[in-house]
């Protein structure tokens, strides 16, 4: 069966299918997954030699079904078992609350036969009951638009509420609805609390059992706000994250003479303010050292080393960076041990440091696990030229996590180089990768946001996949060290609003220009949308965004 048939197949329900999705994304750690399905309701057995990871299989079932897509399913019971076990280590439930059951209809009662009395030869006249009917207020939730994107790791809005109700324990409004349930007749009461409770082996998933009386509207209501108010959405579809990022950044160097700033709290002074955000991402071009030698030759002609200071990282902090990239070409101007003491000095203040290779950083933003991984054209980074290698990264970041960032330095150098193309670019012969390949493919191994850095200049925008590619984030401080001359010095802030599953949604440039002494500062002229705006419609003519004069960028409605 094709990938396209298995597709399409897992999106009408059929658990066959949804059991080979499944499948091709935990049998690399040794899981092997069986689907069954009733109705609206799936049951995942997972099984491995230990019990299965269940925070990991968790989050692999419930984000590949969120991206998925499937209007017929209803809720997933998952359940991990050790090989030739019997019974589960761990069972969760996850209710995608888009379909209200319906109670099956009960069996028609057989017609009463006339009794005639034997000793009077007499018939009873036929007995008929009324038939009690129950009306319950039909619960509509808003469908909002579903964009989809790709296969399987499609990930787009999600038009129903991911409710994880196993392995909950109930706090003291439990006891509330206990006592609610007590005052609504049985029938009612027993299918609230069969939904409400949790099984640790649940083998299969039955339909609640038909209501047998007229509940109290009142006590239904007050039992559903204390249910949903315990039941907590761990990932609202609804959320919005907002990340800032920002290109290269070097505040100066002391190496080989001093280039340092006397007020160094004036570097950030003039954009702070719009340095604010869930994340906030710069890519750091200096290294945090005192290692005393150079790993460069800097007599050679375009040859550069910059260390700044171990005591900047505090000033790093200040400005309201979260995170941090380390994996660019200067990162290793000090040897290995230059390398490792700005990871170290860059981490003791908190902010996440992006780079180090084979590593995936985690971080927690309102509840989503966020995965970013950094690459460059060198091979003691990620090399974005490995496109394998990449694509592995990002497909075990993209099991651990809600959404994943990539982070790149490549691509040629300067004003010649504005302009993004399909092909592989150089830089005094040097291969800085093909920057087009590499973001597509991140993306279609299952990365939402590529952020690029490198080229010094502002770059096009594109949206592949729904996933929102910034090609080069340009310069945004280079304190006595970088040019600032035309396009050099044209900067900005970008702004990208999300959702929890990664999908841009909108965003924002905010203008900056550096000044001769490569300082950064609000641009009320906007020169640098005006130039992201024709790269973008020159580079990417088909792309869906849409960049207005104020610099929204937005997605172009079809």
């Amino acid at each position: 069966m094709s990938d396209y048939n298995t597709i399409a197949l897992a999106k009408t329900g059929d658990p066959k299918a949804i059991a080979i999705l499944i499948n091709q994304a935990l049998q690399p750690k040794g899981v092997t997954a069986k689907v069954t399905r009733q109705d609206h309701y799936l049951q995942v057995v997972l099984v491995s030699e230990q019990v299965p990871d269940a925070q990991a299989c968790v989050r692999v079932v419930h984000n590949g079904l969120m991206r998925l897509q499937s209007h017929l399913v209803g809720s997933v019971t998952i359940s991990g078992y050790r090989r030739g076990q019997k019974k589960s280590g761990w069972t969760q439930t996850l209710v995608f609350q888009q379909f209200v059951p319906k109670p099956p209809k009960p069996p028609k009662p057989p017609k009463p036969q006339p009794q005639k009395n034997q000793s009077l030869g007499l018939s009873l006249p036929k007995l008929t009951i009324p038939k009690l009917q129950i009306s319950l207020p039909k619960i509509v939730f808003p469908k909002p638009k579903v964009t989809v994107s790709k296969p399987w790791l499609i990930l787009g809005s999600v038009s129903l509420m991911v409710l994880p109700i196993s392995g909950i324990i109930f706090n003291q409004n439990q006891e509330q609805i206990t006592n609610l349930l007590t005052e609504i007749p049985q029938g009612i009461s027993s299918s609230i609390a069969q939904i409400s409770s949790i099984s640790l082996a649940t083998e299969t998933v039955s339909t609640p059992p038909p209501i047998s009386t007229t509940a109290t509207l009142q006590n239904l209501n007050q039992v559903s706000n204390l249910t949903l108010k315990i039941l907590e959405n761990p990932i609202n579809p609804d959320l919005r994250i907002t990340i800032r990022a920002v290109g290269d950044m070097i505040p100066g160097t002391n190496y080989p003479y001093n280039k340092l700033s006397a007020n160094k709290s004036a570097l950030f002074a003039g954009v702070k303010s719009e340095l604010k955000g869930d994340i906030v991402f710069g890519n750091f071009e200096s290294t945090l050292t005192k290692y005393p030698s150079s790993a460069k030759n800097i007599g050679r002609g375009l040859v550069f080393a910059f260390r700044s200071p171990p005591e900047y990282k505090n000033l790093l902090k200040d400005a309201g960076f979260s995170i941090l990239n380390v994996a660019n070409n200067h990162s290793f101007d000090f040897f290995e041990a230059g390398f490792k003491d700005t990871i170290k000095n860059i981490q003791t203040t908190g902010i996440k440091a992006v780079g180090e290779k084979g590593k995936i950083v985690y971080n927690q933003v309102k509840g989503v696990k966020v995965a970013f991984i950094g690459f460059s054209n060198y091979d003691y980074h990620n090399n974005l030229s490995n496109i394998e290698a990449g694509e592995k990264l990002v497909k075990e970041a993209q099991k651990n996590a809600d959404f994943v960032v990539i982070s790149f330095h490549g691509g040629a150098e300067g004003t010649g180089a504005l302009n993004v193309r399909n092909k592989t670019e150089y830089f005094y012969g040097e291969n800085r990768g093909n920057l087009v390949l590499f973001a597509h493919s991140m993306i279609d191994a299952g990365a939402d946001l590529v952020l690029g850095h490198g080229p010094h200049v502002p770059r096009a925008f594109e949206l592949h996949q729904g996933k929102l590619i910034a090609y080069s984030l340009g310069n945004f401080m280079g304190y006595r060290t970088l040019s600032t001359d035309g396009e050099l010095g044209y900067s900005l802030i970008l702004e990208a609003k999300v959702n929890p599953q990664g999908d841009f949604i909108e965003g924002k440039i905010i203008p900056v220009k550096l000044d001769s002494q490569g300082i950064p500062n609000l641009d009320n002229s906007s020169k640098s949308v005006n130039l992201i705006r024709n790269l973008t419609k020159q580079d990417f003519p088909k792309t869906s965004l849409k960049i207005d004069h104020d610099g929204n960028i937005l997605i172009k409605k079809p």
